[in-house]
């Protein structure tokens, strides 16, 4: 299966680059080939310009060269995995513009859905799962990246995983998080 991994964290050394290497890892040593996109690194524009703009009325949608040419990568992928560290509860912004430009009307929702039959949300949280229950933040953000983007768009098969306490880094907990992730890169999709 070839897995979309779109990945966004301004630094290249961060930690969700280093979970994100590992993810590929796992997906590749499961037999999975593997196209990535960094978003900041590939200077992805977040801000949706008047030529991605939905024409609502039209039959036929047309986008502009940057989102025809994400749209076609999309295509040519069996499956999804979005890596992120946790901002606000969500993803960050030029990854929320990714999916705002790139999972467009006529394309992910409306007369057409996205054809993946997975996705993996993977982000990367300061907060710990106590923290992250108490005003119920876990669920909030699980039915968002599950039934808000995933089955609203046509993806049956939605998973959103958190690695919490990320800012308190220990070498040993890094080992735990890169083995944990490794997994999850080698059972996708099963």
């Amino acid at each position: 299966m070839k897995v979309l991994t779109i990945v966004a964290h301004p630094r290249e050394e961060s930690l969700t680059m280093k979970v994100t290497n590992r993810f590929i890892e796992g997906l590749q040593d499961a037999g999975h080939t593997v196209e990535i996109i960094d978003l900041y690194r590939h200077e992805f524009e977040a801000a949706l310009p008047i030529a991605d703009e939905p024409e609502w009325e039209a039959e036929e949608q047309h986008f502009s060269p940057e989102v025809t040419k994400e749209m076609e990568r999309m295509k040519s992928a069996d499956a999804l995995a979005f890596i992120f560290p946790l901002w606000w509860w969500s993803m960050p912004g030029i990854m929320k513009g990714y999916i705002d430009r790139v999972w467009n009307f006529g394309f992910a929702y409306g007369n057409n859905h996205l054809h993946h039959e997975h996705v993996l949300w993977l982000g990367l949280a300061a907060a710990d799962e106590k923290k992250l229950a108490k005003r119920k933040y876990d669920s909030m953000m699980e039915h968002y990246f599950n039934v808000g983007l995933a089955d609203y768009c046509g993806i049956p098969n939605s998973a959103f995983h958190l690695l919490t306490e990320t800012n308190k880094v220990n070498p040993q907990q890094i080992d735990e998080w890169l083995l944990q992730v490794y997994d999850l890169g080698r059972n996708y999709g099963k």
